[in-house]
């Protein structure tokens, strides 16, 4: 019972809402025509993911 590890929430929503907002956005600033802004938002998904996968996730590891 002593090597119970406590969970801590999970808060990588946020990184992927943040990539989905501003590719959208870039997307949207790009204005060659709709289907870009869906794109954009792909790309930003696809970056945001990769950021938590690279990054985030060796945050916390010890060496």
């Amino acid at each position: 019972m002593g090597h119970h590890k406590e969970e801590k929430e999970n808060f990588d929503f946020i990184y992927y809402l943040v990539g989905l907002v501003t590719g959208l956005f870039v997307g949207f600033i790009i204005d060659k025509g709709f289907t870009w802004i869906f794109v954009g938002g792909v790309l930003g998904l696809l970056t945001a993911a990769a950021y938590i996968a690279v990054l985030v996730r060796g945050r916390n590891e010890e060496a």
